[in-house]
């Protein structure tokens, strides 16, 4: 009968792994939050690079205002709200205009409304090309949902676009080993990157691009290389482009290594130093004046690698391309999820530092007496804990309530010592 109950016995952890469990949790809290303590409102920030903001659809049931970490726990608290995880480019609408007669608790002086803010389904709590919430009442399985770096939104993954779950790039564990993703609809606003070697790509080959001599439009054909690069010959034509419309032979951009073969390249991509003897007025990674090209949908999303902003050029037509798209942050480092973690891991680790500090400064400030006391407090707590844990039954878990007897005990015994 040994084990017979077990499935409904309450499951047994070790101090180690509860605290390595509070410990994974506050990590994750502040690389969402940004390491935002929530305690001052962003609207003096400005339009921030990246933050976190909340839906109130207490207060906004349409879904066309955010709020920052801090108004979301002072003015917003009690109310049904909506995590939206990060947004670009944002700045605190609470209690602004939208919000009627409530006004922020914490800065109740901001403008009307933030002209410059953009709202998508999500500030409604709804997610993806099949408008459904997260978490989804009506789903058995709640599946996570991964978000394009370009509008923001969250797919489910088999709402993609692709034939199949299986062309989303995973490694034997079935964790993802791209590092960004571009949604089917934003791809087409990227046609671009198909010009770019291989090497930006996460896995497997993206579709051949070429660009049409007669109507200076990109067009895809079926590959006839083996090895997945864009270019298969190393000796076709340079590409040639006019001032008023791009025609270069119907052949491959790149060869995955020299993207300008027959000029001089730096074998940095971002160094954006290539030289050729073109009618381009500019020196552009790709030989290609993208603002005259017209792309075609290829319909599926794109699934990049580490580091692929850094690969994109520089050149002035390139440049005006991504402002006329309002796409240009994709030069800003600052601007990917990636390097918001970084920076709110740095800040996190600062934070311990100085709560350290605090502590130890705190601690040498006492008098004697009142350090004795401290420590002795902490060596009555160790041997209790030892106690307590030896004195257990091995053979049954330890459960919250001999935990709370535990610390009812420690207390008991310090009122009759004093």
């Amino acid at each position: 009968m040994d084990g017979a109950f077990d499935d409904e016995a309450e499951p047994a952890v070790t101090i180690g792994e509860y605290l390595d469990e509070v410990e994974e949790r506050e990590l994750e809290a502040d690389l969402v939050l940004g390491g935002d303590d929530g305690k001052e409102c962003t609207y003096n920030k400005g339009y921030m690079k990246r933050q976190a903001i909340f839906s109130c659809l207490t207060c906004t049931p349409d879904g066309n205002a955010g709020v920052c970490t801090a108004c979301s726990l002072s003015c917003h608290d009690g109310h049904q709200i909506v995590e939206l995880w990060t947004k670009r480019s944002f700045r605190c609408d609470c209690g602004n205009s939208k919000f009627g007669e409530f006004y922020c608790k914490i800065f109740p002086n901001k403008d009307v409304e933030n002209v410059e803010n953009s709202y998508n389904h999500n500030f409604k709590g709804s997610y993806c090309t099949c408008g459904r919430p997260y978490p989804d009442p009506d789903a058995e399985e709640q599946v996570e949902m991964i978000q394009c770096c370009l509008c923001e939104d969250w797919f489910h993954e088999e709402h993609l676009g692709l034939e199949s779950s299986a062309e989303i790039p995973k490694d034997d564990d079935g964790e993802p080993i791209y590092d960004e993703f571009i949604c089917k609809s934003c791809s087409e606003v990227c046609f671009f990157l198909k010009l770019y070697p291989e090497e930006i790509w996460a896995v497997g080959k993206q579709p051949d691009t070429v660009i049409s001599k007669d109507k200076g439009v990109l067009e895809e054909v079926p590959s006839t290389c083996g090895s997945g690069k864009l270019m298969c010959d190393d000796s076709y034509n340079s590409p040639k482009t006019d001032d008023a419309q791009a025609t270069v032979d119907s052949e491959p951009i790149s060869d995955g290594k020299s993207l300008l073969p027959g000029g001089n390249c730096n074998s940095s991509m971002a160094s954006n130093q290539c030289t050729k003897s073109t009618d381009l007025q500019v020196n552009c990674l790709l030989g290609v004046n993208i603002l005259a090209t017209s792309p075609v949908s290829h319909g599926k999303p794109m699934f990049l690698s580490k580091n692929w902003r850094n690969a994109l050029c520089k050149c002035n037509n390139c440049l005006e391309f991504y402002n006329q798209k309002q796409i240009a942050f994709l030069l800003d480092k600052e601007d990917s999820i990636a390097e918001y973690e970084q920076m709110a891991k740095q800040k996190r680790e600062e934070k311990l530092q100085q709560q350290e500090g605090a502590e130890l400064s705190f601690f040498n400030k006492l008098g004697h007496v009142e350090k004795v006391e401290i420590l002795k407090g902490i060596e009555e707590m160790k041997d209790g804990l030892r106690a307590f844990l030896e004195s257990a039954d091995s053979s049954k878990p330890i459960t919250a309530a001999d935990v709370h007897q535990f610390f009812d005990d420690i207390k008991n015994k310090r009122r009759r010592v004093q």
